[in-house]
């Protein structure tokens, strides 16, 4: 009873009060506003942030602390889709690192036959690294070496700790039949700017978990094949997608390499404003074709050669001669300690945005 009162209480002054929005700069009332319960808990909804095809994101705000979370919303319309919702929550219980998004709570909701996943997330309000990308470009500016490096090697540490929990570096069990098959086994995890947030200080953190699972699979005949390459069209953005992954052998094996492709394909998109095959994407021609090629760097290019080295070293078509995420978190440690101390201390702060 004396719990019920503290709720009421709590309830009535967030009626009473008003919170500002902190996305556009307004002061709004929460009143009238929908709450949902999640492991006890109560949270009231303020405004939607994002939307996609079968999920949605809303900020909303604790009752019992007054902070701030980002609420996905994942519409399940099958078994299937349930399931990998679940994985999705795994994934994030699996972690608990600086450079990934962390879960603070999950519930599966019931609603006319169907499930509604909601997982609690961390609200960032700085976004991601592909919206910060957007206004440097909007101001005619550019990222700062050491900015990249210090955001790089965030990145680079994140997927060290997924490459390092069993979901790399070791063989998947034996494939189930072709249609549990996509749904179980995923040869990469979806790595772009527009999965990484920015902290206030430039510590990058992984999110979207869901597309992540098994790193490294062996690949049994064309249809094993045909399925893995399905898949990768499914839950890979084309322009970060991995060569390999566009057509995919009929006996080979896939590993955690796809993610050093796409890895190469951030570092491009920071030191150039725009993916490497955003252009060849929005232009209708072959993404496929144009990741056979040696990857262009720019000239004159303002950053230094060892950084470009790094760049070319990760983006090179034969997976073979990729490097590992040790050897490139190895490099980008070594490039960011030779930048002079002052641009060191300050590359979470220099050309913030």
């Amino acid at each position: 009873m004396e719990n019920e009162s503290k709720e009421a209480a709590g309830e009535a002054s967030l009626c009473r009060g008003r919170v500002r929005d902190v996305t556009m700069g307004q002061t709004m009332c929460i009143c009238s506003r929908n709450a949902i319960t999640i492991d006890n808990k109560r949270y009231y909804f303020i405004q939607k942030l994002d939307e996609g095809g079968f999920s949605y994101v809303d900020l909303v705000e604790g009752a019992q602390d007054g902070r701030f979370y980002a609420l996905k919303r994942i519409l399940c319309h099958d078994r299937e889709g349930r399931q990998e919702a679940q994985t999705e929550v795994e994934m994030h219980r699996l972690f608990s690192h600086p450079n990934i998004l962390s879960l603070a709570g999950h519930a599966f909701l019931e609603r006319g036959g169907k499930s509604e996943a909601c997982l609690l997330l961390p609200y960032i309000s700085r976004g991601s690294l592909w919206s910060v990308l957007e206004k440097l470009r909007d101001k005619n500016s550019f990222m700062l070496e050491p900015r990249i490096l210090h955001i790089f090697q965030g990145i680079c540490t994140g997927l060290k700790a997924i490459h390092d929990k069993g979901y790399a570096h070791r063989y998947a069990p034996p494939p189930p039949p072709r249609a549990a098959y996509a749904s179980v086994f995923a040869p990469c995890m979806d790595l772009k700017p527009t999965n990484v947030l920015l902290e206030e200080d430039d510590r990058a953190l992984l999110m979207d978990l869901g597309s992540m699972n098994r790193a490294r699979i062996e690949v049994r005949g064309s249809r094993e094949a045909m399925t893995i390459q399905d898949w990768a069209a499914q839950r890979c953005t084309i322009s970060y997608r991995a060569p390999e992954l566009f057509s995919v052998e009929s006996h080979c094996i896939i590993d955690e390499r796809t993610d050093i492709w796409s890895l190469g394909c951030v570092l491009y998109s920071m030191m150039m404003l725009e993916g490497p095959f955003d252009l060849v994407f929005q232009k209708g021609d072959s993404v496929a074709l144009a990741v056979q090629n040696p990857v262009t760097i720019p000239q004159p290019c303002r950053y230094s050669q060892g950084l470009q080295t790094l760049l070319s070293s990760t983006m090179v078509s034969n997976p073979k001669e990729r490097p590992d995420i040790d050897w490139v978190l190895e490099q980008t440690r070594h490039l960011l300690s030779l930048q002079p101390p002052a641009d060191q201390s300050a590359s979470a702060t220099a050309n913030m945005v």
